[in-house]
């Protein structure tokens, strides 16, 4: 089945996809509501973050990037890379401080293990040519399925790794930075892969010019930005340092004060 339509202008194709615009409307009612409730559960900057987070998936689903991404490989990639490591960060950095489920499904799903191995097995199994597909010759499996997905397990992934509030980590942010530097092999090799391959993957579906261009953006496309995500993570980890040697000063003192006023 031939999913291009290169007739029509890529710059000139938009959508307006209600089964992506609906929930999306109703996620930013929920957090406006919600964080309305109580003055102090979430920041300016964490708004500014969270409503980026929204943005940047409209800008790769209702643009002709996400009208055309079943027809060009590159805007395929464009669009996963930043719904995987654009959208999903700013959405945790944005979520409010007082935001953590007891819901069993949910915290095994942001588990540390579980999170990383979903989120590797989507990055590299949606890439495979079987996978890939189907659900490119099957627009409801990309419209219900991937696309979900790719918003999903990001989430559940940047969650303890980018958490709000560094005294609710589930891991260390040493562990952070180390969890985030490992994901950058199966990101990376899925891209290096695709540009090094000598012929179609995809069973001719796109040029070879262009699943060259949509590997070489996967692989130095998720170099550039998971650097950035690890200095940020670095960040964290000075910053919760710091907290510990003032938590550290504080004990020193009040126990000099205690010898002091024992004296």
């Amino acid at each position: 089945m031939d999913m291009h339509h290169h007739n029509i202008s890529v710059w000139n194709s938009w959508q307006l996809a209600p089964e992506i615009l609906i929930p999306l409307f109703l996620i930013a009612y929920i957090y406006i509501r919600e964080t309305k409730k109580s003055e102090h559960s979430v920041t300016l900057r964490q708004q500014v973050f969270f409503f980026s987070g929204l943005s940047s998936i409209l800008a790769v689903l209702i643009t002709p990037v996400g009208a055309r991404a079943m027809d060009y490989f590159s805007l395929h990639m464009t669009q996963h890379i930043t719904l995987m490591m654009i959208s999903g960060p700013l959405l945790v950095l944005g979520t409010p401080n007082t935001f953590h489920p007891t819901n069993r499904i949910f915290i095994t799903l942001t588990n540390p293990w579980i999170s990383w191995l979903l989120y590797a097995a989507l990055m590299i199994g949606v890439h495979l040519p079987v996978p890939h597909g189907y659900i490119m010759n099957h627009p409801w499996a990309h419209t219900y399925f991937e696309v979900p997905l790719y918003i999903l397990l990001p989430y559940f992934f940047y969650f303890n790794l980018l958490d709000r509030n560094l005294t609710n980590r589930r891991m260390s942010p040493a562990f952070s930075v180390i969890s985030l530097f490992l994901m950058m092999v199966p990101e990376t090799l899925t891209g290096f892969f695709i540009y090094t391959n000598p012929g179609s993957l995809y069973d001719n579906m796109y040029e070879l010019t262009d699943q060259r261009r949509g590997g070489s953006l996967m692989w130095s496309g998720a170099m550039i930005i998971d650097t950035v995500w690890m200095a940020f993570a670095v960040y964290n980890w000075i910053k919760s340092e710091e907290l510990k040697s003032i938590e550290v000063d504080a004990e020193i003192a009040a126990e000099k004060k205690m010898i002091r006023d024992f004296e």
